[in-house]
């Protein structure tokens, strides 16, 4: 039996959607499930928090020890985790104490009520919530001899570093937690498998390590080409902001993301990319629209098994037109990966499962000693 959706079809039907999130994956996942998704979850990071990191510990006493005039807060849960720990280190007020003095700049609404928490006010936070809009502000607020705290969030800035070092600012990043590889890397190693494999629609990412994690895992594999080129292509890399976007752009990966940094921003944009990717026909009376994995057939939702959805796409790059049987067989061995065991038998299955799945067999048209077509007249 074929599944079916008869009422309204949900934005993200008959779509899967990848996560690549460590914190906060519930969330986004809830969030695409409501919208119809299908949800792969494979995270590519594991957060380490730094309380007694002797590397966190230094660049505290030698804030301590020469106060800073800026302080850059780009995230809640590391300034929170850098409070935290200078007091389990004795050193809470004398820490409070300097930024109380310093101007303390916020990336956005949860470092901003970290900051607050932490009973001190902040200078400035942008209404962008990016990390370019802080850094122009500091540029433009004048940096030259001004000694700068930086509070990373798991991997470097270099950009904000640098760009501020080459205006005279004297620079302290505090690194208050570090990202390293899944405990257990086989959800990720999965997720990456469905990614080559085609049966991943969209693939988001809400923080750059993570990005970072996964190029690194498909190049220890030998696959770093093939997810570039599908990344590219048929699968729709989405990133939460301009940071996470970071390593995908270096590596000529274009991304979808949304204006506002948020993780509800950024299933909305899933939401609205997709199906604006979608293939649509008229096929005589009857509207397809095909989906990731499905196809919505006059408003209803029908699941396609993989080998008959990807003969189905092959028919409509040039709707109307016969596609012979030997056409068809490189169609399956190019989607099941391997030569054997694809045939003219195995292309007739595929039709039959076809034109089941759409519910309406006369949709595919069988054109004798030459193949196969969409029923629409050329």
């Amino acid at each position: 039996m074929v599944d079916s959706v008869e009422t309204e079809v949900p934005p993200l039907a008959g779509y899967t959607v990848g996560i690549t999130a460590a914190r906060r994956a519930d969330e986004l996942a809830a969030l695409l499930e409501r919208r119809g998704a299908n949800v792969v979850h494979g995270p590519a990071i594991r957060i380490v928090p730094l309380p007694d990191d002797a590397e966190l510990q230094a660049a505290t006493e030698g804030m301590i020890a020469d106060p800073v005039d800026y302080v850059v807060v780009t995230t809640g849960i590391g300034f929170r985790g850098w409070v935290e720990a200078a007091e389990g280190w004795g050193l809470g007020p004398d820490l409070l104490g300097i930024l109380g003095k310093a101007e303390v700049f916020a990336r956005g609404p949860k470092a901003k009520g970290a900051v607050r928490a932490a009973g001190l006010v902040e200078s400035w936070s942008p209404a962008s919530e990016s990390n370019s809009e802080v850094l122009e502000y500091l540029l433009d607020s004048g940096v030259d001899g001004k000694r700068v705290a930086v509070q990373l969030h798991g991997e470097p800035l270099p950009n904000f570093v640098n760009s501020l070092r080459a205006e005279g600012a004297e620079v302290v990043e505090i690194p208050v937690y570090r990202w390293t590889l899944p405990a257990d890397v086989g959800p990720l190693e999965r997720l990456l498998d469905a990614v080559l494999a085609g049966s991943i629609d969209a693939l988001t990412f809400t923080s750059a390590p993570a990005a970072a994690s996964l190029l690194a895992m498909a190049q220890r594999q030998g696959r770093h080409d093939t997810l570039l080129d599908v990344l590219r292509g048929p699968v729709l890399p989405v990133c939460v902001g301009s940071v996470t976007a970071g390593p995908l752009l270096d590596a000529g990966i274009p991304v979808v993301q949304p204006e506002r940094p948020r993780i509800g921003a950024l299933a909305r944009s899933v939401a609205t990319e997709l199906p604006g990717r979608a293939t649509r026909l008229r096929v005589g009376d009857i509207q397809l629209e095909l989906r990731g994995q499905g196809v919505v057939v006059d408003g209803v939702l029908r699941v396609v098994p993989p080998a008959p959805m990807a003969v189905l796409r092959a028919l409509c790059v040039t709707p109307g037109k016969v596609l012979s049987r030997p056409a068809l067989i490189g169609v399956l061995r190019k989607h099941s990966g391997r030569d054997e065991d694809v045939d003219a038998h195995a292309v007739e299955t595929a039709i039959a499962r076809l034109r089941s799945a759409l519910g309406d067999s006369t949709l595919v048209q069988t054109v004798v000693k030459r193949g196969y077509r969409l029923a629409i007249p050329v």
